[in-house]
C-alpha cells in the first residue's frame, strides 16, 4: 500500500443498500461481542458489521486493500466477500461502466480487483482532482449494479469509495537560478510548486554527472537530462525548446545561437531522445524525466564555448495530451517567456576539448625536420671535402 516513497492515505467507505453509507451485515445478536467488527444499534435490537468484515458473525475479513502507485490506483477485495452479498463480478465497475473489475488470484486467494492508470482516471469517472498547497487527491468508487428479479431486488448494492492522497513538497528558491554545472527552477502549477532540474552526464548510462564545467570533444555525445525532482514521478515534463548560445543570457541578440529543439521537436538532426527505463529510443513529454543527446559542436567565431538553454512545460497526468508535441517546421526561433506552467533553465559554460598541441609543438614539428636536412647536408659537404683533399694528396704523392 505504501509504494514509491509516497505518503499515501487510503479511505474506504462501503455501502450496502441504496441510501445507508455503511455495511449492514446479517450478524447474530448473541455473537456481537467484538465491537471492532460488530456494532449494535442504539435500541440494542440489531447489529451490523463494521467496514471490511462480513458473514453472520462478522468474523470474516474482506481483505480490502487500496494501492496508490506511481502511475496506477488499485482496489481489491476477496471474491468470497462479494459472493456472500450475491454480487457477481460482471456487475462491478467504476462510475464509467466501461471500466470493469477483474478476477485475480494472489497467493492462492481469489480477489475481485479494479486497477486503472492515472491517465484513465478522468475517463473512468474519477472525481475532479482536489488540490491544496501540499497535496493532491484522487477519489474513485467501485460499485455494483442491483440484481433485479422481475421488478424487485433484495440484494444490496455495494459501493466502495476510496481516495489516494499524494503529497507535494514546497521548495523555496529563486524563480530562475543559474547554477554552474546544474540548473534548477521552481514552477507553479495552479497552487502547487514543482522543481525541475537540468544536468549533463558523462555517458549514456546517466549515472555520473559532471561536477565541474564539462569539456567535451567535437562530435562526442552530450548527454542531457531534465527531470521533475519534486514532487517525483507525478507531473509529465515536456521540453519545449532547447538552444545554445555563446553567452550566458538565453535571449541575447549578441553572438551566435544554434537550435537543438523547437516546439518540442528535433531541430538538430543529431538529437535523439532516450528511454529512461530501457536506455532505448524514447520520446518527449512521456514521463517526468526526459533524456536526450546531441553531437558536440562549436561556433565558428570566438568564443567557442557554449551555454545550453531549455524551456519546459509541466502537465498533469490526466491531461497528458497537452504534453504531446505537435511537430511542425518553424523557420525562426522565437524567444519564449516563462508562463504559469513553463520554466526556463540554463546551463554552462560547456567547453570544447581542443587537440593537445601547443604552438611550440607545432614549431618543433616544423623546425626539427628542417634542421635534420641541414645537418645531413652539412655532413655530406664535409665528407665530400675530405674525400677531395685525400685524393689530391694521393695525386701529389704519385708525382713525387
Amino acid at each position: 500500500m505504501f509504494q514509491f516513497g509516497l505518503k499515501i492515505i487510503a479511505v474506504l467507505v462501503l455501502l450496502l443498500g441504496l441510501t445507508r453509507h455503511h455495511v449492514e451485515g446479517l450478524c447474530s445478536m448473541e455473537h456481537c461481542t467484538d465491537h471492532t467488527r460488530c456494532v449494535l444499534s442504539k435500541d440494542q435490537r440489531s447489529c451490523k458489521c463494521t467496514d471490511g468484515y462480513y458473514a453472520d458473525q462478522c468474523d470474516k475479513d474482506a481483505d480490502i486493500k487500496v494501492t496508490c502507485g506511481k502511475d496506477h490506483i488499485t482496489i481489491r477485495a476477496l471474491e468470497d466477500f462479494f459472493k456472500y452479498h450475491n454480487v457477481p463480478l460482471e456487475s462491478l465497475h467504476l462510475p464509467n461502466q466501461s471500466c470493469r473489475a477483474e478476477k485475480v488470484v494472489i497467493d492462492s486467494e481469489a480477489y475481485f480487483m479494479s486497477r486503472i492508470s492515472k491517465h484513465n482516471y478522468a475517463a473512468c469517472g474519477g472525481k475532479p482532482l482536489e488540490k491544496n498547497l501540499t497535496h493532491i487527491l484522487y477519489s474513485l468508487c467501485l460499485l455494483s449494479d442491483p440484481q433485479v428479479n422481475g421488478n424487485i431486488t433484495r440484494d444490496p448494492v455495494i459501493k466502495m469509495d476510496y481516495t489516494c492522497v499524494y503529497p507535494y513538497t514546497r521548495t523555496v528558491s529563486l524563480p530562475f537560478p543559474l547554477v554552474p554545472f546544474s540548473s534548477e527552477t521552481v514552477m507553479r502549477v495552479d497552487d502547487l510548486d514543482a522543481t525541475v532540474q537540468l544536468i549533463l552526464y558523462t555517458d549514456s548510462s546517466y549515472s555520473k554527472a559532471y561536477s565541474s564545467a564539462p569539456t567535451i570533444e567535437l562530435r562526442d555525445k552530450v548527454y542531457v537530462e531534465l527531470t521533475v525532482t519534486e514532487p517525483a514521478d507525478f507531473f509529465l515534463l515536456l521540453v519545449h525548446e532547447c538552444w545554445a548560445t555563446q553567452f550566458p543570457q538565453p535571449n541575447t541578440t549578441e553572438g551566435q545561437f544554434h537550435n537543438l529543439l523547437q516546439n518540442g521537436c528535433v531541430k538538430d538532426q543529431t538529437v535523439s531522445f532516450l528511454n529512461v527505463a530501457e536506455a532505448q529510443s524514447g520520446r518527449n513529454g512521456g514521463s517526468s524525466t526526459i533524456r536526450y543527446s546531441f553531437d558536440m559542436f562549436r561556433f565558428t567565431t570566438e568564443p567557442h564555448e557554449l551555454y545550453l538553454h531549455c524551456t519546459v512545460q509541466l502537465c498533469e497526468p490526466v491531461d497528458h495530451q497537452s504534453c504531446t508535441p505537435s511537430c511542425s517546421s518553424i523557420s525562426k526561433r522565437e524567444a519564449m517567456r516563462a508562463g504559469p506552467s513553463q520554466g526556463l533553465l540554463s546551463y554552462g559554460p560547456i567547453k570544447i576539448e581542443m587537440p593537445d598541441r601547443t604552438p611550440s609543438d607545432v614549431l618543433m614539428t616544423v623546425v626539427l625536420p628542417v634542421a635534420g636536412v641541414w645537418t645531413v647536408g652539412f655532413f655530406l659537404i664535409i665528407v665530400i671535402t675530405v674525400a677531395k683533399a685525400g685524393k689530391r694528396r694521393i695525386t701529389h704523392g704519385e708525382d713525387d
